[in-house]
């Protein structure tokens, strides 16, 4: 899997297709691109190429706790620099979740990298606002005050980024914990300032100011529920709303992998959306 230096920080990321337009997606939560290789692959069959990576603190990439704004700003700007050194800009940035707050920011920072939005399950709501800063941040903290380091690098999340880049576990262990505790805290305190926003972390201002073509697939679960995309929908001026064969669910999260039978609708309608605007 290739590897570009952004930013200071080593980004594994991966190009499925050959030739045609370019067209990036980011998973949700703090995953790693991994999970949306089939959905790529369908995307890059009608003639893409689809721009997947590990965002810093995910999947393989360098793990580095530092910086002013929300992961997600942070992530944005990444996203950018990688296309820059790839020659794949202006693209179509998609994502899930959390991936598709990333690019939301990714349009308002650099509106000219970008042809256009794909927006899946997105993230709104009193519930989201309640569970998402204990997953992203509050149970990091209490083991970091409660046990140091060691603690932190002994959670189940951590564990996974050691077991795809082993420099990372070194990396975490010489981390200083009042360095961390104090990077974790400023992620947070700025994650749960946008938690009660229209879309989480990007208020009602920002999304009218989107001018760029955008679509909307609403999520289906209590942290992506429907209704947080129709209000995105909503927002972002002549945007386009295309809701799957499903219904909402009462149940915290369904894992994207879930959505295997949805694919192939998804790639089609992004794959229209795309050339009606401009892939061509």
């Amino acid at each position: 899997m290739p590897v570009a230096r952004v930013r200071g920080l080593n980004i594994h990321y991966r190009v499925v297709g050959e030739k045609g337009p370019w067209v990036t997606l980011t998973t949700g939560g703090r995953r790693g691109h991994h999970e949306f290789v089939p959905l790529a692959q369908k995307i890059a069959g009608a003639g893409f190429r689809v721009l997947l990576h590990d965002r810093r603190n995910t999947g393989a990439s360098d793990i580095l706790i530092e910086g002013d704004e929300t992961e997600e700003a942070i992530w944005a700007d990444d996203l950018y620099e990688l296309l820059q050194q790839l020659g794949a800009a202006p693209a179509f940035i998609g994502g899930s979740s959390s991936g598709a707050r990333t690019s939301i920011l990714f349009a308002l920072r650099h509106p000219g990298a970008t042809r256009g939005l794909l927006l899946l399950r997105v993230t709104g709501g009193a519930f989201a606002a309640k569970r998402l800063p204990e997953m992203y941040y509050d149970q990091f903290l209490r083991a970091a005050r409660e046990g140091g380091m060691a603690a932190v690098c002994a959670t189940e999340q951590y564990r996974e980024r050691f077991a795809e880049n082993a420099a990372n576990l070194e990396r975490m262990k010489n981390t200083d914990v009042k360095q961390y505790v104090a990077v974790m805290t400023r992620w947070r305190d700025n994650f749960v300032a946008g938690a009660n926003l229209p879309v989480m972390g990007v208020t009602e201002k920002e999304l009218r100011s989107i001018k760029v073509p955008t679509i909307v697939i609403p999520g289906n679960d209590r942290t992506h529920s429907s209704e947080s995309g129709r209000v995105a929908h909503r927002m972002i001026a002549g945007s386009e709303l295309h809701a799957l064969p499903i219904e909402d669910q009462d149940v915290d999260l369904i894992p994207f992998p879930k959505w295997g039978p949805q694919e192939d609708e998804i790639a089609r309608v992004f794959v229209d959306f795309m050339n009606r605007h401009g892939a061509r």
